[in-house]
């Protein structure tokens, strides 16, 4: 990766974002060494510009940032690093550094069509996602009945807690399906989309 170290003499921005939210956690800079530990432990690396010394992330309160992908910018610049933070990741405690929850939202539908496209391309033998590929679209189709079934259910005799969990059977269950049948999610969210105008 060719990262242009010198245009801030010698540091980068390195936003932190995380791989299955997408919400952006923190900025920090680094230099050339930091992105090397950076790139060889796994484990987010800054360079402090007040301390004027390398830190890692979490060295001190064991919340590290394991590493998932480094991307640069198109200038070169600034780095957009995906990764999974194990706990909150502001000094303050906050799970972010502008004092946002750090929870999933709808974002997390794409990266679950993601696993799931990953699971129809490699089909890892001890994999639930596999056996329902392997089993056919009438044996998937049934399965979203199934669960449709059980998500209405909850909704007139249960709880509110089962009613989320098979609702979420219902959702896992027809990207599945889409995903048998070529499609993502997202096309259903472009559908809405189009019938909202």
């Amino acid at each position: 990766m060719d990262i242009d170290f010198e245009k801030m003499g010698g540091l980068v921005p390195a936003i932190i974002q995380d791989s299955v939210t997408g919400k952006v956690l923190m900025l920090g800079f680094m230099n050339r060494e930091a992105y090397g530990i950076t790139v060889k432990t796994g484990k987010v690396t800054f360079y402090s510009r007040t301390r004027q010394k390398l830190w890692t992330k979490g060295e001190e309160s064991g919340h590290f940032l394991d590493v998932v992908s480094i991307l640069n910018d198109c200038d070169g610049d600034t780095l957009l690093i995906k990764a999974k933070p194990n706990g909150p990741v502001c000094h303050t405690g906050a799970d972010t550094c502008w004092g946002e929850s750090n929870t999933a939202d709808l974002s997390f539908l794409t990266y679950l069509q993601d696993f799931i496209c990953k699971r129809y391309e490699e089909q890892p033998a001890s994999s639930y996602t596999t056996s329902l590929f392997r089993s056919g679209i009438n044996r998937m189709a049934q399965k979203i009945g199934e669960e449709a079934v059980e998500t209405v259910i909850e909704a007139t005799n249960g709880t509110d807690d089962r009613l989320i969990y098979e609702a979420s059977d219902l959702i896992y269950h027809l990207i599945v399906l889409l995903t048998a049948k070529g499609h993502r999610i997202e096309e259903i969210a472009a559908e809405l989309q189009k019938r909202h105008k």
